[in-house]
Parts: C-alpha cells; structure tokens; sequence
C-alpha cells in the first residue's frame, strides 16, 4: 500500500500528493470517458434509502487491498457504495472527475488548498469533532486549511532508510548519522554484485524533502514564505548530487523505490521505502534489518522521516453531501476493526488514530517499533499550502542539481520565484 513522497515534481508516485490541485489548476481537466465511476443501481453495499455514493481508490500494490475496499463498502447499509479501483493514472482520472458532475462522491488523494478556494471538498469538522484529539496532530495539520478539516486521513506512511546490519557489520561501519556518513557507508557497501543503496531509477528525487529538512529548512514557514532556497538547503540538495555521482547508488532496477524488490533480491545493502514494505522484509531478512531516519546534514541539522499517506475527502459535486459524509465518518472513524485491517493486514502502516495506533501490536517491536518512534521524533508532512506548481518546481530543481550538477543556488532561485508566485495568487 505504497504512498506518497515528499512533492518534489510529478513522477509516478508524486502525481498523487497533488492530484486535486492539479484539478484546481485546470491541468489535467480531460473527459474520463465512458465510466463515470458511479454506481448505476444500488453499488457494492446495501441500498439503504435508494441512496448511491461512489468511492474512488488508487490502486494499491499490496495484495488484499481491492478486495479489502469492496468488503469494507458492502457492509455499509446505509447506501450503496460502488468502489471505483484505478489502475494507472489516478491523478488524471481524478482531476477530471472532480471539475464535473460524474466525478467520486468520496475519494483518496492529499489535501491543497487550491482544493478548497476551488471548492472542488466539504469541510468535515461535524463528524471528527468529538474525536478530534485522538488523531495524530499533523495528520489533522495537513487536512486543515483557516480552521476546518477538510479530510479523514486512512493511513501514515513514514519514509526510511532499510539496511542490513550483517552487512555494515561486515564492511566495519556503523548506521549512518550525517549524510556524508551515508554517503561514505554507501561508498562501503558498494561491492562487484551489491550496490550501497537505492533511492530509486531517477537518482534520489524522493530524498529532496528530507534532505531539506534535515538541513533545518521546509518547504514552506510557518506564515507561508518560502523556506527551501537557504544555504545550508542548498548545501542539502548538493550532497545529494554527490551521493548520485559517488556511483555507489542502484540505477535501473527492475522496480522503482516504492517495492522492496531491489532489497529482497540482494542488489543493495540499503534501500529508501516506506513502511508499507516492512513485512516483506521481515519475512526475508527477520532481525538482521535495521531501519534509520535521514539523518542529519551535520551537527547542527535534524534526523527527519517523511511521513506520507492517504486521506479521505467528500467531493462538493457528490450528489448527497449528508450521505458521502456519514460514510466516511462510519468507515473511517467508527469503524475500528476496519481501520485496523487496512493499516495493518497489507503492509505495514500505522493508523492516525492514537487509541489505534496504541494497540497496534504489529508495530511494537523490532525494527517495526523502531520506524515507528522515529516517525514520531522526526516526521514531517505535507503543507497544505504547498500547491502542484511549486511542487513541480522543486522537482525541476532536484533535477538539475541531484543528476546534472547544476549550480543549486541558481536552481532554487527560480524554484523560489515560482512558489512565491504561487503564494501571492493564493494569499495577496
């Protein structure tokens, strides 16, 4: 159940961190064809009142997952809930569907807050109210926009560094703490049939916010200015250049960062994935794994783990608002034993919810339990104030320096106007 990464510019998995803006924006405002996506007669669950929600879902990698949403929507007696599962390109699919009438009534995505000034969701303070405090503060920070909540979020993601520790045992080094020690350990581990680390085809894009954080920076302030254009940002984003150049990185592995197959096949003694691949890895490697945060730009940086995920939102074209919103309070607030399951039963995840998450013995040891604390001591999310076109910015920046070892005080530069830009539309 991979998610996303920290925004950094539309590849595969970066699309889905904005995919509504995108909407917002008019970018992707293609027809979706023929299938609407909502149900013709009573959906996957009961038809209560003759009413028929739609609920959208990416389509997730892990095995269960699907057949895990239709059981979830069948047992819903209230209305019929018919679960759209898309394969592919999501964002497309979604943004067009937003700025029409045949869109999702409830669906996955991450909040901006071009979705609210476009009205494209509702705000659902009235059903997290009276369990507001037992969500995770920054899960409630991200879906908030002046005040409201605007979405439900299913589950968090946090982002690391999986390795070996037979193999740092053997090459004499110890887990990383700065980023030239990862660039070093790299180095190390780097063998004639083993490379050091994977950070994905592209070179290292997914490590753009991390690096910024442990460098001190984010990608916005807190009064919405840009924040990633610093010097020891830019200081940040050229290591990670020269830990792509240092030739100790996997490239062209059969399957990009988000599947944990360039670990279990042994082509690298580390690799950066989220939690979601925790099991699997367990299964191969058992206690021989140990997982790290990024770590710190040096003495004077922070550690920091990503901590991506899906929400749940009410579109504000669903043909009943009232219904769409009771759904989503009844699955993904009242519905405990359900929201286990899906933070639990396909991957590793760990629920927003802190009664839940307290109880998640799945997460309370090991290296499990590790991701877990380093998430809370570390984590960062996403800004909702961060739009699609800064984001794409930022990736070109990444792009330029991380593979063509730009100049990155030029290249954040013109990564900083464009998201300025964007906050002056946004805010005056």
């Amino acid at each position: 159940m991979s998610s996303t990464e920290p925004s950094r510019g539309l590849n595969r998995r970066h699309f889905l961190r904005h995919a509504g803006g995108l909407a917002a924006f008019g970018a992707l405002a293609a027809a979706c064809g023929g299938n609407t996506g909502r149900p013709s007669g009573g959906g996957g669950g009961g038809d209560g009142d003759g009413v028929a929600l739609s609920q959208w879902y990416h389509q997730y990698g892990e095995a269960g997952t699907k057949e895990a949403a239709l059981r979830y929507a069948k047992a819903y007696t209230k209305a019929g809930v018919n679960v759209q599962w898309t394969p592919g390109d999501y964002a497309s699919k979604l943004s067009s569907g937003l700025l029409s009438d045949k869109g999702p009534d409830v669906f996955e995505s991450q909040l901006n807050i071009a979705m609210v000034q476009s009205k494209q969701v509702v705000a659902l303070d009235e059903i997290i109210e009276d369990v507001k405090d037992d969500f995770n503060p920054n899960d409630l920070a991200q879906n908030t926009v002046d005040g409201k909540v605007y979405g439900i979020k299913m589950i968090d993601d946090p982002q690391l560094i999986y390795y070996r520790k037979s193999l740092l045992d053997k090459a004499g080094i110890e887990p990383p703490t700065t980023v030239d020690d990862l660039i070093e350990a790299s180095k190390a581990l780097t063998t004639k049939t083993m490379k050091g680390m994977f950070v994905g085809n592209d070179g290292g894009l997914a490590l753009g916010g991390p690096a910024l954080w442990s460098s001190g920076g984010s990608y916005l302030t807190d009064d919405e200015k840009p924040n990633f254009a610093g010097p020891r940002a830019l200081q940040a984003y050229a290591k990670l250049h020269e830990l792509n150049a240092s030739k100790s990185i996997l490239l062209g592995a059969p399957t990009d960062w988000t599947d944990p197959g360039a670990f279990l096949n042994e082509l690298v003694a580390m690799q950066w994935i989220g939690l979601w691949a925790m099991p699997a890895i367990l299964k191969k490697f058992g206690d021989d794994v140990g997982v790290l945060a990024f770590p710190k730009l040096d003495a004077q940086g922070k550690d920091s783990v990503y901590s991506g995920g899906w929400t749940q939102f009410v579109s504000a074209k669903s043909r009943d608002v009232e219904a769409a919103k009771a759904f989503v309070r009844w699955l993904w607030i009242d519905k405990a034993d359900f929201q286990e399951d899906w933070n639990l039963s396909y991957g590793f995840h760990i629920p927003p919810r802190k009664s839940l998450a307290a109880k998640a013995t799945k997460l309370q040891s090991g290296a499990a339990a590790d991701a877990v604390k380093l998430a809370a001591d570390h984590g960062f999310t996403d800004n909702p104030a961060w739009t699609p076109k800064m984001g794409t910015a930022f990736g070109d920046m990444l792009t330029n320096i991380i593979k063509k070892g730009a100049d990155p005080a030029a290249e954040a530069d013109k990564a900083q106007k464009t998201a300025q830009a964007e906050l002056d539309r946004l805010f005056g």
